[in-house]
């Protein structure tokens, strides 16, 4: 079975020879805390990982990558604007004027190479003339969105052993950094008119730029960025998501249904367990990173939802920080999630630098074991 194979089976309840193996990885601070506790220099985390548990990599033809930008063009230009008392001042290239500790430089707010806080000054869409100039970055037919060369691409794409996904940001989160969350959060309240109408652009936005890909390639995974949720409660009310939100997933989800992709996937961090039926309702089958803290019970989830969703991550960091005990009873808790099917199991976020190389093998073995790969 091909690794795509496998992947669309499990999401999609069927039967696999085996489950996606994907224990999860860390970022900067974490990598380097690895180096140092046995991680060797310039080797890959995974393929020291797969050499110490004796697993061999599966082979798989090589296949081009498919590259869509949703993203502004052009960008903000990226710059520091002022440094003091130990923090850079800078406008990211959205267009945000930020403050980030001076460890770090504003090329961490394009990636999450690491786990960066940031504090907001001024977002770049604060009135309607700011939205008539943010608009004209956003043309779903401007030169870099698509490779030069698609046809040949989602042609060569048609017989493939890997998976090939696709991610856009949902309405909350893209104007969420159009406006910043609390900016948003008052025109909700106070101009429902205008935030709609922001949502209407870019549901037209994201349906165009999507098009050609649909049109020529059914892809086997779509993601839909959209952190909308505190660790205890959404961060809009459920009436709220189906009033401002709903309406742009169903438009998409039908159009990416309609093209072949068996998986729409929604990516939310906080406590989500409000928003899977609407999620549900809008024909979404997958979500993650379903962490643990934010009191996310991935049990209990398929206890109300069934095989209506599907689920990645959910592995408690915590637990795998820990080792052990802990993180044994932690696997233990999800193996009947992970036998019923429906779940490729791991860390329910980025490894944070208190996971140790030597708890991740540990817990990277006891999954594998899980999984049906050891």
């Amino acid at each position: 079975m091909t690794p795509r194979e496998r992947h669309i089976k499990t999401l999609l309840f069927d039967k696999p020879d085996k489950v996606p193996f994907s224990p999860g990885g860390g970022r900067e601070s974490t990598l380097k805390k690895w180096h140092e506790q046995g991680l060797p220099e310039g080797v890959d985390p995974y393929t020291a990982m797969f050499e110490e548990l004796g697993i061999e990599s599966e082979p798989a033809r090589p296949q081009p990558g498919l590259y869509v930008s949703f993203k502004m063009i052009p960008q903000f230009e990226e710059k520091v604007l002022e440094h003091r008392n130990g923090a850079y001042l800078v406008q990211d290239w959205m267009g945000a004027i930020v403050e980030i500790s001076d460890e770090y430089d504003y090329t961490y707010l394009r990636l999450p190479k690491d786990f960066v806080t940031r504090k907001w000054h001024k977002c770049p869409v604060e009135n309607r003339d700011d939205w008539e100039r943010m608009k004209e970055r956003y043309d779903p037919k401007t030169p870099g969105r698509h490779p030069v060369d698609l046809d040949e691409i989602c042609r060569q794409l048609q017989d493939r052993d890997k998976t090939v996904a696709l991610s856009f940001n949902g309405p909350f989160w893209q104007l969420r950094e159009w406006c910043g969350f609390e900016g948003l959060c008052e025109l909700m309240l106070d101009d429902p008119d205008f935030v709609q109408e922001m949502i209407d652009f870019w549901t037209e936005f994201v349906s165009q730029v999507m098009a050609p890909v649909l049109e020529r390639l059914a892809i086997d995974h779509m993601y839909m960025s959209e952190d909308m949720a505190y660790k205890a409660h959404s961060m809009i009310s459920p009436a709220m998501t189906r009033q401002f939100l709903k309406p742009a997933y169903v438009r998409w989800v039908e159009e990416i249904k309609a093209s072949g992709c068996p998986i729409i996937d929604m990516d939310s961090d906080g406590y989500i367990g409000e928003l899977i039926p609407i999620w549900i309702e809008s024909g979404i089958n997958c979500c993650d990173p379903i962490e643990v803290a934010a009191h996310n019970d991935i049990i209990e989830f398929r206890k109300q939802f069934g095989r209506q969703m599907a689920y990645t991550g959910g592995v408690d960091k915590r637990a795998i920080a820990k080792g052990g005990d802990v993180i044994e009873a932690e696997l233990e808790r999800l193996a009947p999630i992970i036998k019923d099917g429906g779940y490729i199991p791991g860390c329910d976020h980025g490894m944070p630098p208190d996971i140790s190389w030597p708890n991740f093998i540990e817990y990277s073995r006891r999954l594998a074991q899980l999984t049906g790969w050891l």
